[in-house]
């Protein structure tokens, strides 16, 4: 059963380092969230180590400049993993084809295209419409407020060219600010519920914890087996990836489940067990807002 905290500094000095989501935890899509950026600057300040793990379709650095604009200063994490570099690194190995369909909007994505050095002799990726394509890259909704059914027809096609989907964000929704949007992950589960084959490279999977593994022992300041927690709102992404992974973990009840778990400061107790024992799923530690 989840033990519940009032504040993240109660067990952070059982950790080396932290896996932290980004949206919901350290930020809400407009703005940095304070008490979350103290924290982290807190946990580092006592030799704690941030890896942010985000199920963002954006490289690296395009992640870090955006954190940035919303007030999430550098001291306040170590280095990032993001789902897009997972991605990216498997489309120029030509997991999709060479010839692709380009779900996402532009200009905001175009980021995801980026050349990636680390790959030797990667795959020319040429983004061509849906009747001359090899596979799909996913970065998101062409609508983040359009209900994904409406891209029943496009995936019925898809699928019946036996068409690959990559998807670039395994999250199903985020709010940003008041505002509830879809993500990729939502058309990645319709194509799949329609039949077709999707593949994903964001948490829950395995890709990004390897990235954010490889990121964590990058850093020079690394312990050679760091003990590890991962900090999250999303059940069934943060928390079921590091379940998977074998780590500890930290649920932050007043993101995406704030409702679920009647959270205004903390989570009411019974509707917190009644959402996980729903989800079949379980936290090390549960608090209400990371701070």
């Amino acid at each position: 059963m989840t033990q519940i905290i009032t504040a993240f500094s109660e067990v952070s000095a059982q950790y080396d380092a932290a896996f932290v989501d980004l949206w919901g935890c350290m930020h809400n899509g407009v703005h940095a969230l304070p008490d979350a950026v103290a924290a982290m600057q807190k946990y580092r300040a006592a030799g704690g180590i941030v890896v942010l793990v985000t199920n963002s379709p954006r490289p690296w650095d395009s992640v870090a400049r955006q954190i940035s604009g919303f007030g999430v200063p550098n001291d306040a994490w170590d280095a990032i993993a993001t789902s897009g570099d997972s991605a990216r690194a498997a489309m120029f190995r030509g997991i999709v084809g060479q010839k692709i369909w380009f779900m996402g909007e532009s200009p905001r994505d175009d980021d995801f295209f980026k050349p990636l050095q680390i790959i030797e002799n990667p795959v020319d990726i040429q983004k061509v419409p849906l009747d001359q394509a090899e596979g799909i890259v996913c970065c998101g909704p062409f609508d983040p407020l359009a209900d994904p059914a409406v891209n029943r027809p496009e995936f019925l096609y898809a699928k019946q060219k036996g068409l690959k989907l990559l998807c670039a964000n395994p999250d199903i929704i985020v709010d940003r600010g008041d505002v509830r949007e879809w993500c990729a992950g939502a058309l990645a589960a319709l194509y799949t519920e329609m039949g077709g084959e999707s593949l994903y490279f964001g948490k829950p999977h395995p890709p990004i914890y390897d990235l954010a593994r490889r990121r964590l022992a990058a850093l020079t300041n690394a312990p050679s087996d760091p003990r590890i927690i991962a900090i999250g709102d999303g059940i069934g992404t943060d928390i079921l990836g590091a379940m998977q992974e074998d780590i500890d973990a930290l649920f932050i009840s007043g993101g995406l489940a704030a409702t679920e778990t009647d959270t205004i400061q903390q989570p009411d107790p019974q509707a917190l067990a009644d959402y996980l024992q729903a989800q079949q799923t379980d936290a090390t530690y549960t608090i209400g807002h990371l701070r």
